[in-house]
């Protein structure tokens, strides 16, 4: 009987084990795919010819184009856009980016009038896009991880929306 009992419990860890391998390789399974879903611009690739450098962004299921990109080569998210002046980054992650906080000044944004600290960005890349000496904003108030990928990187390149892709150039 006690032979019979210990089988019974070897059975049931192993059902147990089993599962929990399953749920767990289920779990990496779908946040890979959220974050596709969230993300759809991992991986950009850059097209090079003697005029241009061009990279084309696929919207995300919420209407928004982000990507992976670099601060000062240290990796981050963007999200695109138009609507801000300068390029914002959350204090927090302008902290791991080693950024340095200048002067403080008055923004509006879509929740209303701010405070934000200046700060200079020696090298911002896009998908091989890359550009120098670019303005940007620490935003004590962001929320999250993401980059507001504004016009002060922006405004030095062409974009052209076609359906859900974005292609942006740079001459």
């Amino acid at each position: 009987m006690d032979d019979e009992n210990f089988q019974k419990r070897i059975g049931k860890g192993m059902t147990i084990v089993g599962w929990i391998i399953l749920l767990g390789l289920l779990t990496v399974y779908f946040n890979k795919y959220l974050d596709k879903q969230t993300n759809p611009n991992q991986q950009l690739s850059l097209i090079q010819n003697g005029e241009f450098k061009e990279i084309q962004l696929q919207r995300n299921r919420f209407g928004h184009y982000v990507a992976n990109g670099s601060i000062n080569n240290k990796t981050v998210v963007f999200i695109l856009d138009t609507g801000a002046t300068e390029i914002s980054i959350p204090e927090k992650v302008a902290r791991k980016l080693n950024l340095k906080a200048g002067i403080s000044f008055p923004v509006q944004t879509a929740n209303g009038q701010i405070n934000v600290f200046s700060t200079s960005l020696d090298r911002v890349n896009l998908g091989g896009i890359e550009l120098y000496n670019i303005s940007a904003n620490i935003n004590p108030y962001m929320q999250g991880e993401e980059v507001l990928l504004g016009m002060s990187f922006l405004k030095h390149l062409d974009f052209s929306q076609q359906g859900d892709q974005l292609i942006i150039r740079q001459y």
